[in-house]
């Protein structure tokens, strides 16, 4: 039972530094909404933004990860450093020499990629001229980022995870950077932004090649071979790419089908989205990272009991987080969105209609990382069938779901169904697991998820109070209603902290011994 103490420990590790990586994301997208607003020209770089992001989260952070990472940390467990990094340096070659040849096929054929991407933008010349340019500017990122989700992947393997949950710090610090010092310098702050993104493609290359050496596995980089192991790779890659990577698929679809309504309404969609990163970025990808190479090991070493108690704290520890996350988010949505956007060129009306967005979104946090926790139950069993069906289905669901929405819902309907995709995905995989005999929810989760539901429950009614109590001040200018929301957020953790304790969810002494471990 010495897992679970170490899952604990390794997603403490990913969550905090993806907590400093979302702090940062915050600041970022502050100033893109100050000088970008949620009119055209922010809608264009979302575009151009949307395209590399959904790449790097399917093929390099979702698919490759996946597909990789059981294949590397079961050559380490059963043969050995020499053999895995053998295994490592062959999928680097083949992976950098694909990407290379992709990435100047779509770069040729953008124009092409963007009515498909963007099909809104068709007939408004300006705006699909420039997602064409931005789009070609940041799309070279999918290449670096998949070499580093690969150096990612032997990190993690060797549970070296803070070098790896760092990277994408590095993004955003790009970023910030390029809308602070590039802006002077670019026709428009969209073009800043876009030279940022490709430019921490490169930093995070950088930063990850030199971690990998200082772990003592430098990579070279042999001439290409389809060995049978990454032939195997290979064919996990695709299927994975769709299991794992339904949340951004919808993303996709959302702006597809959103670029057909009035101008903001893909802005709405993306800054709603941003808010609710935090919770899936420090609690779901921490969970996917930490838990895959585990189970990995776990199960390639006969230890299947010891995989069962992990990934039932993967999935406590999953909805421990998110469904206070959840709750706090609808309540306190306005806030949210006034004290991080409503500033510059964003006005009161895009508070409004993004406001709308984030109180649906947040009711598929739980979904969304559950997906996250329950899909690593299938990759490190080799299972890329399962998961690719469930998430064919759920796809299909919400591109039904988008166009019977659009019309009366506008954007609050694209977010809507995106969440009803969600949790029927996370329901598909439960089951399958549990039927399988691979999931059997422990005691402990099933006495300890309806208090954390109730505690959830309380926290939320505490804040609508205080929400009440500091009316004023969160609607005045100025830092106030940042200072508002922060008192709020300190008291919803406290409020949260205080119902969990009293209810039984968990207590003080195992807190301590976490924060020990």
């Amino acid at each position: 039972m010495a897992r679970p103490p170490a899952l604990v420990r390794h997603i403490a590790t990913i969550g905090g530094m993806t907590m400093v990586s979302r702090v940062l994301g915050f600041i970022r997208d502050m100033l893109i909404a100050a000088v970008l607003g949620a009119g055209p020209l922010a809608d264009v770089f979302f575009v151009a933004f949307r395209l590399p992001n959904l790449f790097r989260s399917l093929f390099a952070e979702g698919a490759f990860s996946m597909a990789f990472v059981p294949l590397f940390a079961g050559r380490l467990e059963a043969e050995g450093p020499a053999a895995a990094r053998a295994f490592a340096e062959q999928a680097l070659a083949v992976l950098l020499w694909s990407l290379l040849a992709f990435t100047v096929l779509v770069l040729v054929a953008m124009p092409v990629v963007m009515q498909a991407l963007a099909p809104g933008f068709i007939g408004d010349a300006l705006r699909f001229d420039l997602a064409v340019e931005l789009t070609r500017i940041t799309f070279p990122y999918l290449l670096l980022v998949s070499l580093v989700s690969l150096f990612a992947g032997v990190l993690n393997s060797l549970h070296r995870f803070a070098a790896a949950a760092a990277a994408p710090i590095l993004l955003n610090l790009c970023m910030i950077g390029s809308v602070l010092l590039l802006v002077r310098f670019t026709p428009t702050a969209a073009h800043a932004l876009a030279w940022g993104v490709a430019l921490a493609g490169a930093t995070q290359f950088i930063w990850l090649a030199v971690q990998c050496a200082r772990a003592g596995f430098t990579l070279r980089l042999p001439v290409p071979r389809l060995t049978s192991d990454v032939r195997r790779l290979l064919r996990r890659i695709v299927p994975v790419a769709l299991g794992a990577g339904i949340y951004q698929v919808n993303l996709v679809v959302n702006t597809m089908i959103a670029s057909l309504l009035p101008a903001g309404a893909i802005s709405y969609l993306f800054y709603a989205d941003r808010v609710t990163q935090l919770p899936l970025g420090v609690v779901g990808v921490a969970v996917g990272t930490a838990l895959l190479p585990l189970l990995s090991r776990e199960l390639r070493g006969g230890r299947p009991e010891a995989a069962m108690a992990t990934q039932n704290r993967a999935l406590e520890l999953a909805l421990l987080f998110t469904l206070p996350a959840a709750a706090a988010l609808m309540v306190l949505a306005e806030p949210v969105v006034i004290a991080l956007f409503e500033r510059g060129v964003f006005s009161a009306a895009d508070t409004a209609a993004t406001t709308t967005a984030l109180t649906v979104f947040a009711g598929g946090i739980p979904a969304f990382v559950l997906v996250k926790a329950l899909s690593p139950g299938f990759y490190a069993r080799e299972d890329t069938a399962t998961p690719v069906k469930a998430a064919g289905l759920c796809m299909l669901v919400n591109l039904l779901l988008n166009l019977l929405l659009m019309a009366p819902m506008q954007h609050v309907g694209i977010a809507l169904a995106t969440v009803i995709a969600s949790w029927l995905n996370a329901v598909l995989l439960a089951v399958v697991l549990i039927r399988r005999g691979h999931l059997a929810v422990d005691s402990r989760l099933r006495y300890r998820l309806p208090r954390m539901l109730l505690a959830s429950a309380g926290m939320a009614a505490c804040l609508l109070l205080g929400r009440w109590l500091l009316a004023q001040h969160l609607e005045d200018g100025g830092l106030k209603p940042i200072l508002a929301l922060a008192v709020l957020i300190c008291g919803g953790l406290f409020a949260f902290a205080g119902f969990a304790h009293v209810l039984g969810v968990t207590s003080l002494a195992e807190v301590r011994a976490s924060i020990r471990r």
